[in-house]
């Protein structure tokens, strides 16, 4: 259900051409900066991602590795459901660890609506001004507030704002960005561990 169907393909010589379904509402890239998905679609798209990478990863009939998971390639159709697609780079293999960060970093994109390419101007002691990659920002900022009375007003997409946002859906993201984005590849969850939490 969350993943691109493909109705046809061509591979004759230099011609090469992989006909998909057509989505009216585009990429998730397309959208994001935007305005137009509020946070509940944001939430339903995070959930519809991780459902088609779990199937991805655990019930189709090989192990199958996207490897170019990011806004571009999350498809959305005519009421924002998500389908994963752009498969070019797809490969068999045993470990889903590279799908399971991207995935991290595609969260932490949408509820704070920063590249993850940007770095974040902080004020440490002194007045000393820092340069922080998105992942190490969110992360300090949940550190320092434990109980979310902060720390998630200060990292949501400013263009969104935060009318009607429920914090706590957008808390449980951002927790499971930081597990999927996490360096000890065996804390990170699985896929279908995500859905788990999602749902």
């Amino acid at each position: 259900m969350h993943l691109i169907e493909i109705w046809g393909y061509c591979a004759e010589g230099k011609h090469r051409i992989l006909v998909y379904e057509y989505l009216e509402q585009g990429s998730l890239a397309e959208n994001l900066y935007c305005n137009v998905i509020d946070w509940k679609k944001r939430f339903q798209i995070a959930l519809g991602m991780a459902k088609g990478l779990a199937y991805l990863h655990e019930e189709y009939l090989e192990w199958v590795l996207h490897c170019d998971v990011k806004p571009e390639n999350i498809l959305l159709d005519s009421n924002y459901q998500p389908k994963v697609a752009d498969f070019g780079f797809s490969k068999l293999l045993k470990r889903v660890d590279v799908d399971v960060y991207s995935y991290g970093m595609v969260l932490l994109e949408m509820v704070t609506g920063r590249s993850p390419k940007t770095h974040i101007q902080t004020f440490g002691a002194g007045g000393k001004v820092a340069e922080k990659g998105l992942v190490e920002w969110v992360r300090e900022m949940v550190k320092g507030d434990a109980e979310m009375t902060s720390w998630i007003d200060e990292i949501l997409d400013p263009l969104m704002g935060n009318t009607q946002c429920d914090k706590g859906k957008m808390a449980l993201l951002v927790r499971i960005a930081l597990q999927c984005v996490e360096e000890d590849r065996n804390v990170s969850p699985t896929m279908r561990q995500v859905v788990e939490m999602l749902l």
